[in-house]
C-alpha cells in the first residue's frame, strides 16, 4: 500500500489503562489531519472492531483530552478476537468502514491481537507502547511508566510519615505483572529501605538479615517496595507474617496500592512521550511500514518488529540496583 492509497488510518486503545493514552489518540487523530487523512476511533480495542463500535474522529473530537487519564476509546480484553470467526468478522468491519490502516495502543498482549490480525489478513498495523509495567522490548519508557512513578512516590511519602511517627516496617506493594521496573525506580526515588523485585529473589533469610541490620544501624521505621510479581514470599502479607513473627521488634503494616497507579492526570513526560509516538505511528504508515512498534531509545523515535517487542524481554537496570544497594545502608 502506497503513501497515496492511505485515505482512513484507525486507532484503538486495548488492555490495562495507561496515564497518556489519551494524548497518544489525541495525537493521532490530529496527525491525520495534519496529513489530510480521516481517522476512526474504535471503541473498546479489539472487541469493538467485532462489533463495529467506530466513530470518526476530527481535531475537535480530541480537545482538552491531553491531561485526562484513561482513555476515551476505552479498553476491554477480547476473548472473541483470539478465535478465527472473530477476527474476520472484526477485517469485515473495517474494510465495509473503508480502513486503510490501524494503529494498536497496549501492551504485549494487544501487540499479540495485532500481529495476528496483520498476518491473517495483509494489514498494515503499526503498536504503540501503552502500559505502566514498562515491560516492552524496544523501548526505554512505554506510556504511563513515568506516571505511575510519580503517583507511586506520592503515595509512599504520605505513608513514610504515618511509618516514622509510629516506628512501622511497611511493604507496599506495587505493580509491574512479572518485571520489576516499578518497584526498583519507585523504590530508589522513594528512599525505600529494602525493594524486592522479580529479577532479584533474595530469598527470606537475606531479607531477615538486611532487615536487622537496618535496625542495628539506627533506624526507627522501614519502607519496603515489593513488586506484585515478587517470589520472596507467595504474596505480600505472607511476606509480613513472616518478618512479624522472626523479628518481633518491628511492627509491621502492608499497603497495597492498586489500581490507583493506573490513573491520574499523565505527567509532562507521558504526555510528550505519548505525543511523538503518536505522530510518528501515523507517518510511519504513510511510509508503506507495518507490523512494528515505535518506541524510545536514546531519547529517539525507533521502530521494532512487533515480533521482537512482544517476545523480546524489557532487562532490569543493573546499574539501578547496583545504586539501590548503596543507597539502603
Amino acid at each position: 500500500m502506497t503513501k497515496n492509497t492511505i485515505r482512513k488510518i484507525a486507532v484503538l486503545t486495548s488492555g490495562g489503562d495507561a496515564p497518556g493514552m489519551n494524548a497518544a489518540i489525541r495525537a493521532v487523530v490530529r496527525a491525520c489531519a495534519y496529513y489530510h487523512i480521516s481517522c476512526v476511533g474504535i471503541f473498546r480495542g479489539f472487541q469493538g472492531m467485532i462489533e463495529g463500535d467506530f466513530k470518526e474522529l476530527g481535531p475537535r473530537d480530541v480537545k482538552y483530552i491531553v491531561s485526562k487519564g484513561g482513555t476515551i476509546l476505552k479498553t476491554a480484553r477480547s476473548e472473541d478476537f483470539k478465535t478465527e470467526a472473530g477476527r474476520k468478522q472484526a477485517y469485515r468491519n473495517i474494510t465495509e468502514a473503508d480502513i486503510d490502516a490501524l494503529i494498536v495502543i497496549g501492551g504485549d498482549g494487544s501487540f499479540t491481537g495485532a500481529l495476528q490480525f496483520s498476518k491473517e489478513f495483509s494489514f498494515p498495523v503499526i503498536g504503540i507502547p501503552g502500559t505502566i509495567d514498562n515491560d516492552i522490548n524496544g523501548t526505554s519508557h512505554t506510556i504511563g511508566f513515568d506516571t505511575a512513578l510519580n503517583t507511586i512516590i506520592d503515595a509512599v511519602d504520605k505513608i513514610r510519615d504515618t511509618a516514622t511517627s509510629h516506628k512501622r516496617l511497611f511493604f507496599i506493594e506495587v505493580m509491574g505483572r512479572d518485571v520489576g521496573h516499578i518497584a526498583l525506580n519507585a523504590g530508589i526515588g522513594a528512599g525505600a529501605e529494602e525493594i524486592l523485585i522479580p529479577e532479584e529473589n533474595i530469598g527470606l533469610p537475606k531479607l531477615l538479615e538486611k532487615l536487622k541490620k537496618s535496625k542495628l544501624s539506627g533506624k526507627s521505621s522501614c519502607i519496603v517496595i515489593v513488586a506484585e510479581g515478587d517470589k520472596t514470599g507467595r504474596n505480600v502479607f505472607e511476606l509480613s507474617e513472616y518478618v512479624e513473627e522472626n523479628l518481633p521488634e518491628y511492627d509491621v503494616r502492608v499497603s497495597v496500592l492498586g489500581h490507583l497507579q493506573r490513573g491520574g492526570s499523565p505527567s509532562c513526560f507521558d504526555r510528550v512521550l505519548a505525543s511523538r509516538l503518536g505522530v510518528k505511528a501515523v507517518e510511519s504508515i504513510l511510509e508503506n511500514k507495518s507490523g512494528i512498534m515505535i518506541g524510545l531509545i536514546n531519547d529517539q523515535m525507533a521502530e521494532t518488529k512487533l515480533e521482537k517487542a512482544i517476545k523480546g524481554e524489557a532487562p532490569i537496570d543493573e546499574e539501578l540496583i547496583r545504586i539501590s544497594e548503596i543507597l539502603s545502608i
